[in-house]
């Protein structure tokens, strides 16, 4: 089932859910910097056939299918989808409903900083190579990344951004690549974060050092299992489906079968 959400700061979010046990948990997928709900593809299927969990995906503001950008992108653009956008999306389709997050780079990250809140049902995080600050390889990335956009090697993203492509893109890599963006950093936030934790990775990551996961999990406070994925790149879920399913599925039962 799909629909849309009306914002109480205006602009429209495109969401869609999942068929599962409504008396379980629902997984909620947080896309990337430069994704979508369509760019999940199958793997949010798969893994709620797998659970029985039901799902919900939504694009963020700016992205998809929802309306566009209604503002120049600030520093703490990550934490007003955390702390204003998610918990509206949450209060709105899944009221009073435990939950998990499901969250891939940006979205690893929205997940991490909402987490922080302590929100009572939220039941455990998978962060999908999240960051926690800036480090050089991310910045090298992106500036590839750049020079690949412009070369017009990522005119497949007008298939999930239509003409709010260029704007998606150009806001990810300016505001990375930006001066007033190299000290972002939520370390100080993590401690905070009392949920259980899954924290994957790619070995290959070419926006991340292994750095970034060992920062996650040396300073959470609840459970936390750290996977780096062999022979994987930026989007293990895509890469290692197999793997990343597996790993996913069984945090998400023993986490259940914890709060049962």
């Amino acid at each position: 089932m799909t629909g849309r959400l009306k914002l109480r700061q205006g602009g429209e979010l495109f969401y869609r859910f999942i068929d599962g046990d409504t008396n379980k948990p629902c997984l909620i997928f947080l896309h990337e910097g430069l994704g979508c709900t369509a760019m999940w593809k199958d793997f949010p299927d798969r893994l709620c056939r797998r659970t029985g969990f039901p799902g919900l995906l939504y694009d963020r503001l700016g992205y998809g299918r929802s309306t566009g950008f209604r503002a120049p992108r600030r520093v703490n653009y990550l934490h007003e989808y955390a702390l204003v956008e998610l918990p509206e999306v949450i209060s709105a389709l899944i009221p009073d409903r435990r939950f998990f997050l499901i969250g891939h780079s940006d979205g690893g990250s929205i997940g991490l900083i909402y987490a922080s809140q302590k929100p009572e049902l939220l039941m455990g995080i998978v962060s999908e190579a999240g960051h926690v600050f800036v480090d050089e390889k991310t910045l090298e990335g992106i500036r590839a990344t750049g020079e690949r956009f412009q070369a017009g090697k990522f005119d497949g993203l007008i298939k999930y951004h239509t003409d709010k492509t260029a704007a998606v893109f150009g806001a990810w890599h300016q505001t990375w690549l930006s001066h007033w963006f190299r000290h972002w950093n939520i370390e100080y936030l993590l401690p905070s974060v009392e949920c259980p934790a899954l924290v994957l990775q790619g070995a290959d990551d070419p926006y991340g050092t292994i750095a970034q996961v060992d920062a996650i999990v040396s300073k959470l406070s609840g459970r936390c299992r750290k996977q780096i994925i062999d022979n994987c790149r930026h989007t293990p879920h895509q890469d290692q489906p197999a793997r990343v399913l597996d790993f996913m599925a069984e945090f998400i039962a023993k986490e259940e079968r914890r709060s049962s």
